[in-house]
This record gives C-alpha cells, structure tokens and sequence, in this order.
C-alpha cells in the first residue's frame, strides 16, 4: 500500500518540502510502501545522526549543503547534487557541515 501526502502529476520543488530546525534533524516522507519509499531529511550545520543501519538499499542524495557521510568508517564529504548508494545493514552516520537536505531513495528486497 502507497502511503503519500502528495497527488500524483503535481510539481513540487523538492528542497522546500522540509525546513531546517535547531532543536533536531528533521525527516520527511514523501512516500512509502512496504518495498521502500522516498524521504527527506534536513539538517542545521552541525547536526548529527550518530552510527545506524537501515534495513534497504539506499541512495542517498544531498539536495542542498553540505554533509559528511560515514560509511563502515570510511568518510565521503558530499556536496549539493552528490549521490552514493549504500547496501542495506550497513552501519553509516551523518554529520551536517553546513544546513543541508538529502533525499533518501529506499528500496527493500
């Protein structure tokens, strides 16, 4: 089942479908099904998420800003219109080096 707030066919700027804020880093669902879904996540310069997994393929695309994305200890500074792709249970964590948005492509096999 597609889960969305958003009607197929409209156009949407995707980096001002979520706002930064000091308190915590802010994640956004676009949409999601049980194979996956679209997300996005927004950071202030200097937020964290600390060392996780996440049970999906994931392409991770950094929208706006700047972020470094550590991948099994292994740090990749990205910029605004970088990607990679990372195998599911893979431990990473992301550190925001300036306010920045990913989007997050999910895919479960």
């Amino acid at each position: 089942m597609l889960e969305t707030d958003y009607k197929f066919g409209e156009v949407h700027a995707l980096a001002n479908q979520i706002e930064t804020g000091a308190d915590h880093v802010h994640v956004k669902n676009i949409f999601s099904t049980p194979h996956g879904g679209v997300a996005l996540v927004a950071f202030k310069a200097g937020q964290k998420l600390d060392t996780h997994t996440a049970p999906a393929e994931v392409m991770v695309n950094v929208v706006e800003g700047e972020i470094r994305f550590t991948m099994i200890d292994r740090p990749h500074t990205m910029k605004a219109g970088d990607f990679l792709l990372m195998g599911h249970d893979v431990p990473h964590s992301v550190e925001a080096l300036t306010d920045a948005k990913l989007m997050l492509v999910k895919i479960k096999a």
